[in-house]
């Protein structure tokens, strides 16, 4: 690195979605996936705007034949690792073998559930052998889960523990702090499509919406990438001259997923959509989010293929006498009790206490509150801690697939028991369509299935929200809707 690059002051970058883990085996978060993308390297990437992925640590990819089983990716010549080690196929193939030997609860193996194996022809060329045919597959490996590691530094059988991350991205790791932050310095051997301004980053992570707020009103920090308490969002002014407002164009959604295991009251259809049937959306929405969020009646929110409104037709109001029936039906007594978990957050608590005070109010249930720091939560869920529990959900690629496959397909990551045969043959139909424009009429289906199985309940989509000083440009290419954070092309005007 030049030393004009030493002597440049970093562009700081403010975020509530913290990072829980810095190898790409062990977590699926969008807060490490965000830095993933910048120190890490995949064989595809998402340009901005773009809707198909594009070769980044590849020269080119294709699939081999029109059954889309074999898909082969050749690399571009001279990649090599931050540490200089060089960067091959033996690596590409490693990275993917290892998240599927690892298969850690909270890593992204669910992404990999069509791939069968891999293998390398010479030092430059992978073949991917799929289970079955699978058109998003090249969307799957240009997200985090595709991240290419050094097979000398990081454990074939285990995750790497020691902090450190060698990987061959527009930036490196200089340093990081759990929780705090990540600083990181443009990398002058990248090869790749995501070319940088050549300016240092570090992001600073906050546990709270609130301190977030009080940095940027201080302008600790020259760009918020998301997580501002929804009563500051609802005070943005995009004509202030001093700050630029830019929403993502991807969409978040956020749903109360239903823990559907033996012992839990949740087991029971019946229950599940009483649950379904008491909840106010239009409530929650005004009272806690401050309209600075939509209704969501769908497990794919709107602007996406297939989206359709399936959680309004079955449940278009409050109903609490049906609801009523529907737990006579299973059976039970009421009301009914049951544990709620949510991760710390001011409005993660006022919407945990949203949805405890609506449920009571049916009479029907008896709500316990579980608060967790994040990287708890994500344990305890994954441990079957609660028999609900609400949660945030980003798009990882702009296709249907990412609403569905990760959270209703044969491996769910939010881990709730949720199995249904007719929903992954459905899944599967829709991944044999190189056309996506085809796929329309299966995910709506499935969507319907869903809305009758109630293994989670959607409750609100939003636009994430960018704020940045006047002076700072590239804002409007740093988030899309591809999972991509291009903080390398971040600048100061």
């Amino acid at each position: 690195m030049s030393s004009s690059e030493e002597d440049k002051d970093p562009i700081n970058v403010g975020t509530s979605e913290v990072v829980t883990g810095l190898d790409p085996a062990g977590v699926y978060d969008s807060g490490s996936m965000a830095l993933f993308s910048n120190v890490y390297q995949s064989l595809l990437t998402f340009t901005p705007s773009s809707q198909q992925p594009v070769p980044d640590a590849a020269s080119h990819c294709d699939f081999r034949g029109e059954d889309l089983l074999v898909y082969v990716c050749e690399l571009r010549p001279g990649l090599k690792f931050s540490n200089g080690h060089p960067l091959t196929a033996k690596d590409v193939k490693f990275s993917f073998d290892r998240i599927v030997a690892i298969n850690d609860d909270q890593g992204p193996v669910s992404l990999l559930s069509t791939l069968d194996t891999v293998r390398t022809e010479g030092e430059r060329q992978v073949v991917f052998h799929l289970r079955s045919p699978d058109a998003t597959f090249p969307y799957k490996i240009a997200s985090g889960a595709g991240a290419i590691v050094d097979h000398q530094e990081y454990p074939a059988d285990k995750l790497r523990d020691d902090g450190k991350v060698d990987g061959s991205g527009p930036f490196t790791l200089s340093e990081y702090e759990i929780g705090e932050k990540a600083v990181l310095k443009p990398n002058d051997d990248y090869q790749g499509v995501g070319k940088g301004t050549g300016q240092p980053v570090t992001v600073h992570y906050f546990d709270s919406g609130d301190k977030l707020s009080t940095a940027w009103k201080k302008r600790e920090v020259d760009v918020v990438a998301n997580g501002l308490p929804p009563q500051m969002l609802a005070k943005l002014n995009p004509a202030d001259p001093d700050i630029k407002v830019i929403k993502d164009a991807a969409p978040t959604t956020r749903s109360l997923v239903l823990d559907i295991r033996s012992g839990s009251p949740m087991v029971h259809k019946e229950v599940r959509q009483a649950v379904a049937a008491v909840l106010d959306r239009e409530a929650l929405v005004r009272r806690v989010h401050k309209r600075t969020v939509d209704p969501l009646y769908s497990l794919i929110p709107q602007g996406i293929t297939g989206h359709t409104t399936p959680f309004y037709d079955d449940y278009p109001k409050v109903d609490t006498e049906r609801a009523r029936r529907l737990i006579q039906e299973a059976g039970l007594k009421t009301p009914i009790p049951f544990t709620l978990g949510f991760s710390e957050g001011e409005t993660n608590i006022a919407e945990a206490k949203e949805v405890r005070r609506q449920l009571e109010a049916s009479g029907l249930f008896k709500v316990t509150m579980a608060r967790r720091d994040w990287k708890t939560f994500q344990t305890d869920f994954a441990d079957h801690a609660f028999d609900a529990f609400t949660i945030s959900w980003v798009a990882d690629f702009p296709d249907p697939d990412t609403f569905t496959t990760p959270l209703v397909g044969p491996k769910p990551v939010f881990h709730n028991g949720y199995r249904s045969k007719q929903v992954h043959q459905l899944i599967q139909r829709t991944q044999r369509k190189a056309k996506r424009s085809e796929t329309a009429r299966d995910f709506r289906a499935i969507q319907e299935i869903v809305a009758q199985d109630v293994p989670l309940i959607p409750l609100w989509q939003q636009q994430q929200y960018l704020v940045s000083s006047n002076d700072i440009s590239g804002t409007e290419y740093l988030s899309d809707g591809t999972g991509t954070w291009r903080l390398w092309g971040l600048d100061r005007i």
